[in-house]
């Protein structure tokens, strides 16, 4: 016996589906008349070619019951042929989008909705059609999941609908469709999917969906930046992508504001349509023509960017205005507040002079909540196998931190160039960090990833340390490294 016809016993208690007489009504009911019209599973439950129960009125989920006992076999195939898709023997109907669906109670009582109505304790229960007033789902949706009560098979369905069944699945409560939703969206997120997936499995509580496609994006959003993905990330999203210590940063802090900038223009400007390369100077461009009419105030303080406030508030502009390239970017460009900018400019000129006044020699205890605000991000790319170094650091505040990467570890080393009055003054200086290495696939999917966790180190002057090993047979190139650091103590590096 199939799947079908056992999921369709399951829904076999009399009071769902057996009405009292007077109570029957729908397509094979006359109106007016106590008379019924015989439909083919009444005349396969009186035949004289079956041997079972004679001269009793059969319903439908007796039948099914009586096949099941005498083995007899019902292809799904031809239940959703010729019961769905053509109607025969239907025994109520279901309006809805401006469609009518021929359908059967005993499979109807599959999905958890249409239970509710069947049992009696809803007055469409004595109807034979119910009209259901539906918004946000289309036909074909509906129509997918009322054929797939009929079949064992999981019906064919392409990624980009799979938000729209889910939605008619979930409303009719339909389990089997669910769970076939949630498994073809773990194995489909991709730029084209990532945010509709992601408000579908918000919307219909899938947490495992949802913490996938969230971090599909902290992998994504800045490594393989796309106008496509920019123009479907959400205000909500974007500001829990912006706060993330865990969104991997290309660059530095002041790519985080960039890509903030040119994803503002595209929300904005929706029917922008150019190449990435394109975008930061239209974007530039055209807030550069909006602010010439504008006096005294930032973008971010208009009427069109107050919206914009609660996602660029969780910059870490510590780690911006610690360069003067990064700081006159933020200037020139205008949409930040002055009124963000003047005490982080004060908070960062009075931890340099207590760093240089105190000897101060850096944080000394890991708060990983503390540390999700308030970390300095920074990655680049490790192109093919090879020996890289390059220099991080956070100007006067913090001092050059020489990042070494081999095939066999990374290295980082404190350089001091010149400690004429910075920080650095004090050779023995401490830092939190965390490196996280990422290799991706040609569908940027992360193939590998190792981290370290928060670490505290303490450096003497031109120290190197080994802050983590590798194993050369399973990195593949390119590779991403990417790193969190904190310089300062935490009470001088949060942003207020």
């Amino acid at each position: 016996m199939g799947l079908l016809v056992s999921r369709v016993l399951r829904c076999r208690d009399s009071s769902l589906l057996e009405p009292q007489p007077e109570a029957i009504a729908g397509a094979s009911y006359i109106p007016g008349s106590r008379k019924r019209k015989r439909n083919s599973l009444e005349e396969l439950a009186t035949s004289s070619n079956v041997h079972g129960p004679q001269n009793q009125r059969m319903y439908p989920h007796q039948v099914l019951n009586y096949i099941y006992w005498k083995r007899v076999k019902i292809s799904s195939n031809d239940a959703y042929q010729n019961l769905f898709l053509d109607g025969h023997d239907s025994d109520i109907k279901i309006r809805a989008l401006g469609k009518t669906w021929c359908l059967h109670k005993v499979f109807l009582c599959q999905s958890g909705y249409f239970a509710n109505i069947l049992k009696g304790t809803w007055r469409e229960s004595h109807h034979g059609v119910i009209n259901l007033i539906i918004k946000n789902i289309d036909t074909r949706s509906l129509h997918f999941v009322f054929g797939a009560l009929y079949t064992d098979a999981d019906l064919s369905i392409t990624p980009l609908e799979v938000p729209q069944v889910l939605a008619a699945a979930c409303l009719l409560r339909v389990d089997r469709v669910i769970q076939q939703c949630e498994g073809i969206m773990k194995e489909t997120i991709n730029r084209n999917t990532v945010c509709s997936y992601y408000l579908a499995a918000e919307t219909y509580r899938l947490k495992a969906v949802k913490t996938r496609c969230f971090e599909w994006l902290l992998c994504n959003l800045m490594v393989h930046p796309s106008v496509a993905l920019y123009k479907e990330v959400d205000l909500k999203l974007m500001y829990l992508l912006a706060l993330s210590s865990d969104l991997l940063v290309m660059q530095k802090e002041i790519d985080v504001y960039t890509t903030l900038k040119i994803w503002m223009f595209l929300y904005l400007n929706p029917c922008w349509n150019g190449t990435m390369k394109q975008l930061l100077q239209h974007a530039n461009n055209w807030l550069s023509t909006h602010m010439a009419y504008v006096d005294n105030i930032s973008f971010l303080e208009s009427e069109e960017g107050l919206i914009f406030q609660p996602v660029f508030k969780k910059l870490r502009f510590q780690h911006i205005i610690c360069d003067l390239t990064s700081t006159t970017i933020l200037e020139q460009d205008r949409l930040i507040p002055m009124a963000w900018l003047s005490p982080i400019y004060k908070q960062q000129w009075l931890t340099l002079l207590r760093t240089q006044e105190y000897g101060v020699i850096g944080p000394q205890v890991i708060n990983e909540q503390e540390l999700e605000e308030c970390t300095m991000r920074c990655g680049t790319m490790i192109p093919k196998d090879g020996r890289y170094t390059w220099k991080w650091s956070v100007g006067r505040l913090g001092f050059p931190l020489r990042v070494t990467f081999t095939r066999q570890c990374v290295i980082l080393r404190q350089r001091c160039q010149r400690c004429d009055g910075s920080a650095c003054h004090n050779h023995i200086r401490n830092v939190i960090f965390r490196i996280t290495l990422v290799c991706f696939d040609s569908n940027k999917r992360v193939t590998f990833r190792k981290t370290t966790g928060y670490k505290i180190l303490t450096f003497e002057y031109k120290e190197e340390q080994i802050v983590m090993k590798l194993d050369s047979d399973v990195l593949t190139f390119p590779m991403c490294i990417f790193c969190n650091f904190l310089f300062v103590n935490l009470g001088n590096a949060e942003n207020k």
